[in-house]
């Protein structure tokens, strides 16, 4: 049996043995191997990257080209959806503010459902954006944008980690918060393009992962490139091994969603992986999470025109890539690497395992400032809707 074939993959073609399989061939780069590919099946999308093609292919195609010595790896080309279910102070991010950081100048990109351009908390701030979903760039289902106001978004009462980013926006799942690996990979490749520093990815597999799939690859070639990727964990928990693709990749940043309270939220993923490593890497908010609402879309619970409530660990790994926006203006030569370093350095140890916390809930301005974690203080639960309504005031 060849084992370029996965697993999945080969179980997927016994089953569907006349019908045509979604698949991403990666073959050697530089190879004729990508016109043999294309001549045999119309190519959905060339993704550079990998030095792959994503298409459509019979099984006794599949079974051609991984005979060929010019091709390295068939995987399938597997669903993804967007993970749905006050933040800021938490995690002290307005002590960074004070201190100058806001994230200008630097450039996010966030891979998910599009974006609502008139929003006026992203107003002067929406650099590029491309759409591979092929219903149009502007967000038609709230995801996308309720994930963007967490990153950057400059509002008033409710702001995001970074307001002050340029953001670029790759619209990869549809306007019902579905897509495949290939229209990430795509978009990952076009983020990369855009010489962005942060790249915030909110959405995955239900599949538990070990980092070898197309999409997790492809995330960690990124990162090799200079990228910061922050990733959501899942939203498969709470039973061990629930941490799907990208969340499995090796380089990005996997971020679970901790409660207003320093808890676990039930749904979050955990680890290990399917080959045994520890994720995720952090944990960030992601319990009722006030943000951005595009126009005319019903996602969470809506409490003004403007803003919505919603829950995942699609909220709490933008957090991530803001605070990584945040290191990068007052640092810009910090690497990827440095960058997940601070990260798990400055994390507040819940008391948890490996594989449900990671190092811990982000403190974000002990990240900035290279200092340990300070344990919050916890107000009496009936206390706390009001507080946060408070704080989060600007």
């Amino acid at each position: 049996m060849n084992d370029k074939i996965g697993a999945g993959l080969r179980r997927r073609m016994r089953s569907q043995a006349q019908g045509r399989l979604r698949v991403i061939v990666r073959y050697r780069p530089d190879s004729p191997m990508e016109d043999r590919v294309a001549a045999m099946a119309a190519p959905r999308y060339r993704l550079g990257l990998l030095s792959a093609m994503a298409l459509e292919a019979t099984p006794e195609q599949i079974e051609a080209w991984a005979a060929d010595d010019l091709v390295e790896q068939i995987w399938e080309d597997l669903p993804v959806q967007a993970f749905l279910d006050t933040s800021a102070p938490l995690v002290r991010a307005p002590l960074v503010w004070e201190a100058g950081p806001i994230g200008r100048g630097i450039k996010v990109a966030i891979l998910d459902t599009g974006l609502d351009p008139d929003h006026p908390d992203f107003a002067g701030r929406i650099i590029n954006g491309a759409d591979f979903s092929g219903q149009g760039a502007r967000d038609r289902h709230g995801h996308g944008t309720h994930v963007a106001g967490i990153v950057a978004g400059a509002g008033a009462k409710y702001r995001g980690l970074a307001p002050g980013a340029g953001l670029y926006i790759a619209k990869v799942l549809d306007n019902d918060g579905n897509g495949m690996m290939s229209d990430v990979i795509a978009g990952l490749e076009w983020a990369a393009q855009q010489q962005v520093h942060v790249i915030n990815i909110s959405l995955g597999s239900s599949e538990p992962s070990d980092g070898n799939d197309a999409l997790s690859a492809a995330c960690d070639i990124v990162v090799g490139r200079g990228i910061t990727v922050c990733v959501a964990a899942g939203n498969d928990g709470p039973g061990p091994g629930t941490i799907g693709s990208p969340g499995a990749a090796r380089q990005v940043i996997t971020v679970g969603a901790s409660t207003k309270r320093d808890g676990i939220v039930s749904f979050s993923s955990r680890g290990p992986t399917l080959d045994g490593r520890a994720k995720p890497d952090i944990l960030l908010p992601g319990q009722g999470i006030v943000s951005c609402r595009a126009a005319n879309t019903s996602l969470g619970a809506p409490i003004s025109a403007l803003y919505t409530s919603n829950s995942g660990t699609s909220m709490a790994s933008p957090h991530a890539a803001g605070a990584a926006a945040l290191l990068l203006e007052a640092e810009p030569q910090l690497t990827p690497g440095e960058i997940k370093g601070r990260f798990v350095q400055a994390a507040y140890d819940l008391g948890l395992d490996p594989n449900t916390q990671g190092a811990g809930r982000l403190d974000v301005y002990a990240a900035y400032a290279e200092q340990e974690p300070v344990a919050p203080e916890q107000p009496p639960l009936g206390c706390l809707p009001s507080l946060l309504s408070h704080i989060l005031r600007m």
